[in-house]
């Protein structure tokens, strides 16, 4: 008798254990280039449980240089079939168009590069996943049948093709929002080339690029734990303010002691008290 379908069960085989911690530090793309480790430590790691059978399901794995993880959006509990992806115009599309977090099952598949085995321990390249993801599956990575780099990308082609295209927007950063991106950079915190990447393109209000409009004719922009205040002339973005994405009533809430980057946000608001940004317009 076939099994029944209506519902499956899955269990995971492992998690990846990363430094990135909320959404936005995990890049959409990651950057092969990006360095794989941190005071001698890999930085990505995806750890087996100690389930029977599975160190044996790793055998002959090390001889590839890249694999397949099958992996659960754990952070999601909903899904919509329309979603507006952070890249290109603010206009929504269908959900199985994309790779959208908010799907009907949350499933994601990311390929990365296979830096080493260690036991139960697989160390990592960079990848697009935050810390606990769940993983289901690994398959290996095989150039010739998983790689087909001439076929049309529909609206992602015409998406590429006008990122391509110089930045069509010069973004600076004021005197103070410098000396507040320096002290950050000196606490192990940069967010400023993201900040360029996303307000050369396109500033205007975005929900998935988390950019809102603010009263007196300013936007807002988060990014991660932190957030920018900057304003529109002509084709020049100019950033004025940073600060921490929380007030700090809500940083010395007891249960809020895991919030990323919170010694640095009461820090930073101590130095800085009125970067305490407005949490909505």
């Amino acid at each position: 008798m076939p099994p029944d379908t209506a519902s499956l069960t899955l269990r995971p085989i492992g998690h990846v254990r990363t430094s990135q911690q909320v959404k936005f530090q995990a890049r959409h793309q990651p950057d092969e280039n990006e360095s794989t480790s941190e005071n001698g430590t890999v930085r990505n790691v995806l750890e087996l449980l100690p389930d029977a059978g599975l160190d044996l399901a790793l055998r002959d794995l090390a001889g590839f240089e890249r694999i397949w993880l099958l992996w659960w959006f754990h952070r999601n509990e909903t899904w919509t079939p329309l979603v507006r992806p952070p890249r290109g115009p603010s206009q929504k599309r269908g959900v199985f168009a994309t790779r959208s977090p908010h799907r009907p099952n949350p499933l994601g598949m990311t390929p990365v590069r296979l830096l080493g085995i260690e036991g139960r321990r697989l160390l990592l390249g960079p990848c697009d996943l935050v810390d606990g993801t769940p993983v289901f599956d690994i398959k290996p990575y095989v150039p010739a049948y998983d790689s087909f780099p001439d076929d049309a990308a529909g609206w992602i082609d015409e998406v590429d093709a006008a990122d391509a295209a110089p930045p069509t927007f010069a973004v600076h950063l004021g005197k103070k929002a410098q000396e507040q991106a320096d002290w950050l950079r000196a606490h192990g915190i940069d967010y400023t080339s993201r900040l360029h990447e996303l307000l050369s393109r396109d500033p205007s209000p975005h929900r998935t690029r988390r950019i809102r409009r603010q009263p007196g004719n300013c936007f807002e922009i988060g990014c991660g734990a932190w957030r920018a205040r900057f304003t529109v002339s002509d084709r020049r973005v100019e950033v004025d303010l940073l600060g921490p994405a929380y007030p700090r009533r809500f940083l010395l809430r007891p249960g809020y002691e895991g919030v990323p980057d919170r010694a640095a946000q009461l820090e930073f608001l101590d130095r800085w008290p009125d970067s305490e940004l407005p949490l909505k317009a």
